[in-house]
């Protein structure tokens, strides 16, 4: 998970007119160089969060003791909230990219008098609709990879759904079937974003540790649907009318189908939604464009 909170730098009257910005990927993605690509450094400040359990934070998901009952979406708003108040901000912009979008929407509808403008990509809610369609319905479109991963559950496992398996595997106390159930999980997960043109496996799938982080922590926030109300950021999205907001969606992308965004979309009267044609989950000739000219224009508007 990242997330970022900087307000925008440079004369004294940007400063005051432009808002601060908070970042937010993930589970488990943690925050990386690539992170400062999204930000002018001549116009805004950006600090970057680690979402409990990955990057920067410790405890780290990847040691199998890690007591993930304190890693909730309720808890990460708050760590959210802190962060804001550490650097006294009183409204920012939030970006969120791919889960991130789900903890974005999720921070927003809660703190809706602390957000100042809405930047969404690769938009997700984390409902049980959606969940079902990443972890069985979408085998439709990779059977061959969907049967492999299915294929990895024992038979004492079966009766459960595909997520909740996985993540016992995962809470497994032998180390080899962690890792084994572990890679299993995320090669399903490259396999299901590779319908954008130019898709490269993600290299940090290479690291047993890595692997073992955000499989762990991807299967707890998809089991518990984000630990929110099924539906709930659809239903309550209403309650942006009045902030500006972006969501950007690729055509392609079969993760997240572009149905949430368009929900989304037609429920919050003062967003756009952006489809981009040559896009999946992520990649793209335009995405970092769109994504960029979108966060200064609603950022700094």
């Amino acid at each position: 998970m990242w997330a970022t909170g900087r307000p925008c730098i440079g004369s004294p009257a940007t400063i005051r007119k432009a808002s601060p910005h908070c970042f937010f990927m993930g589970p488990g993605g943690g925050c990386g160089r690539g992170a400062r690509r999204f930000f002018d450094p001549e116009r805004f400040r950006v600090v970057l969060f680690d979402q409990r359990g990955c990057g920067r934070s410790r405890p780290l998901a990847s040691d199998p003791d890690t007591d993930l009952s304190v890693n909730t979406t309720a808890h990460l708003i708050e760590d959210i909230e802190k962060l804001r108040e550490l650097h006294e901000v009183d409204r920012w912009t939030v970006l969120g990219v791919s889960w991130g979008t789900t903890l974005g929407l999720a921070y927003a509808q809660a703190y809706p008098d602390r957000v100042a403008g809405l930047v969404l990509a690769l938009v997700t809610t984390t409902s049980g609709r959606e969940v079902r369609w990443i972890t069985q319905d979408i085998g439709s479109i990779f059977p061959r990879e969907w049967d492999h991963f299915a294929a990895a559950i024992p038979d004492s496992l079966r009766r459960l759904r595909l997520v909740d398996a996985y993540a016992t595997l995962l809470a497994d106390p032998d180390p080899t079937v962690r890792q084994r159930a572990a890679g299993e999980w995320c090669a399903w997960e490259d396999a299901h974003i590779s319908l954008g043109p130019g898709h490269q496996p993600n290299s940090r799938f290479e690291d047993p540790d890595f692997r073992f982080l955000i499989a762990r922590l991807v299967t707890h926030y998809w089991r518990n649907h984000a630990f929110l109300e099924d539906n709930q950021l659809i239903r309550n999205v209403g309650v942006l009318d009045g902030i500006p907001g972006v969501l950007i969606h690729g055509r392609y992308d079969v993760s997240g189908p572009l149905e949430t965004a368009w929900r989304l979309h037609q429920g919050w009267r003062t967003s756009e939604l952006h489809v981009i044609d040559d896009m999946g989950h992520g990649g793209g000739d335009t995405f970092l464009d769109t994504l960029t000219t979108s966060l200064s224009r609603v950022a700094c508007s």
